[in-house]
């Protein structure tokens, strides 16, 4: 699953990164490199946001970063033209389809990475939603498709339903959640 979602995001973007806890090794067959949450605690994705955001800054000194989860194999060809023509000057675009909201699939300005460490300080405040109705944030709408494309697969039953939509025959390999 992993490697469809690199093999749809990489061309979108200029360096990838995988953001997972645990052993990187594991990943070591896509020979990207593996960042572990800054913050300890697993604290959810706002960390491996502000993970991406500080890893984006000091190793390769941009102000934007684009971020999807590991478990969502659709992904637009076109995803990050249409978030980066959305931004302009807001903090960050995110991904809105079928009514919802995929609030870690997005372009982030990482000079929010500041008030995002001190909004995770506050152990009340972890929500990623909630987060990002603090800032000054663009939707953006992906509704052209008939089924949503940021469908995540978290369950065997999820899994199945992909594969149909793909076309294809469901495989044992299983990804943790890992952001990109």
């Amino acid at each position: 699953m992993l490697a469809h979602v690199i093999d749809r995001f990489a061309p979108q973007v200029d360096t990838l990164a995988l953001n997972a806890n645990g052993d990187p090794s594991r990943f070591a067959s896509f020979g990207l490199p593996v960042i572990g949450d800054e913050l300890k605690g697993f604290l959810g994705p706002l960390a491996g946001l502000l993970t991406g955001m500080r890893w984006a800054e000091r190793s390769q000194g941009t102000d934007l970063i684009a971020t999807v989860p590991g478990d969502t194999p659709f992904i637009p060809a076109d995803l990050l033209t249409r978030l980066f023509d959305d931004l302009g000057q807001a903090e960050m675009a995110i991904a809105r389809s079928h009514g919802g909201l995929h609030p870690i699939v997005g372009v982030w300005r990482v000079s929010l990475a500041d008030d995002l460490a001190r909004w995770l300080r506050d152990q009340s405040k972890r929500g990623i939603s909630d987060w990002i109705k603090t800032r000054d944030c663009r939707l953006v709408d992906f509704d052209g498709c008939k089924f949503d494309p940021f469908f995540n697969i978290n369950t065997p039953e999820d899994l199945l339903t992909a594969t149909h939509r793909a076309g294809g025959s469901a495989g044992s390999d299983a990804v943790a959640h890992t952001s990109i």
